[in-house]
């Protein structure tokens, strides 16, 4: 059997965040144009407070 190297695994990290950002952005159009803005301000907030909490957990 040859001697092979297994190669380092590419780095997705910019294409995953990007393609998050896209399906947020879509998801936020979506409830804005069914319910208005309102509900888009308070889904946004309670993300920003789930991610901020999941922050103080993990230290």
């Amino acid at each position: 059997m040859p001697d092979r190297h297994p190669q380092p695994a590419p780095n997705y990290t910019n294409a995953a965040l990007t393609m998050g950002w896209v399906n947020l952005m879509w998801i936020f159009m979506v409830i804005w144009g069914l319910w208005g803005l309102l509900p888009v301000v308070l889904v946004s907030a309670g993300l920003n407070r789930g991610i901020s909490w999941l922050a103080l957990k993990r230290g």
